[in-house]
């Protein structure tokens, strides 16, 4: 049920790109925007853990610089059923971690150098289960291209905007006959269209990650990932990583908390539910 759901979300994203693409230069927009979508799909499935990584700076850790984390990787992916993935250390202070890959036989979890200071042993181990729970839940492909789709939905928006400012695409006899109604739908794709890209990031992006906290709190015990999610949402409301908006909802906590428009449409759900959800599991 939830891939059914999470393609039909994908597919409503889509939609939209072609929406504005048919808006901004008619059918062959819509054209252009469809196939630009197959070729972000085509990009996010082969080449989504490698972009994201180099966005963050991120290297290979390797196990004589951590033999504990992958000691814990190792533990849990066997306990999960999983290969072991990658493992990848990202150069910044603020506790934070994700996962990526397209599948579980090419993924990779990213831990900051910030998470291994701030967390004792079992948080590690919670925040570790969590990302493999992404893993094993075949979240890390899914969230990748309903990343990449709004990204891009996000972009042809501010086009039209700025196609509504100078008044539209074409030609004036173009313009002439579209009137204002052109103008009009330029103005409402660049307002919403934003809007509802977040907006299905959302549905997506929380419903994964208590699906993940569940699958963590059953590899590792809900205790620890309470415990380390309490001190992460702590510590990125003093110093987020000021992510990339388009790749936040990889983090098992919002990178962006320390922004109020950022906290108020998150991507992530509410830490004190999520919490209240794994204190219930122990009880």
């Amino acid at each position: 049920m939830n891939y059914l759901k999470t393609t039909l979300l994908l597919a409503v994203l889509t939609v939209l790109l072609v929406g504005i693409g048919h808006l901004m230069g008619g059918q062959q927009g819509a054209t252009i925007a469809f196939i630009f979508a197959l070729v972000m799909n085509f990009g996010s499935y082969w080449f989504s853990d490698k972009i994201v990584l180099a966005m963050y700076r991120a290297q290979p850790l390797e196990r004589s610089e951590a033999p504990e984390v992958y000691r814990v990787v190792e533990e849990l992916a066997r306990e999960a059923r999983i290969p072991m993935p990658r493992v990848y250390l990202i150069p910044h202070q603020t506790p934070n971690a994700f996962a990526t890959g397209r599948n579980p036989n090419h993924a990779v979890v990213a831990v900051t150098s910030g998470i291994l200071q701030l967390l004792d042993y079992e948080e590690l181990k919670g925040v570790l289960a969590h990302e493999l729970g992404h893993v094993k839940n075949r979240d890390i492909l899914i969230s990748s291209i309903a990343a990449t789709i709004a990204g891009a939905i996000m972009m042809l928006a501010n086009s039209a905007r700025w196609a509504a400012m100078f008044g539209g695409f074409g030609g004036r006899d173009e313009r002439d006959r579209g009137g204002s109604g052109n103008l009009i739908a330029l103005l409402v794709v660049a307002v919403l269209a934003p809007l509802a890209a977040m907006l299905v990031q959302m549905a997506i992006s929380r419903s994964r990650e208590y699906a993940a906290d569940h699958t963590g709190a059953t590899l590792a015990g809900p205790s620890g990932l309470a415990s380390a999610l309490r001190k992460m949402e702590q510590a990125n409301q003093y110093m987020p990583i000021g992510a990339n908006p388009s790749t936040a909802h990889l983090f098992i906590v919002n990178p962006l908390s320390g922004e109020f428009l950022a906290s108020l449409f998150s991507t992530h759900p509410p830490i004190q539910e999520r919490i209240k959800r794994l204190e219930a599991m122990r009880r």
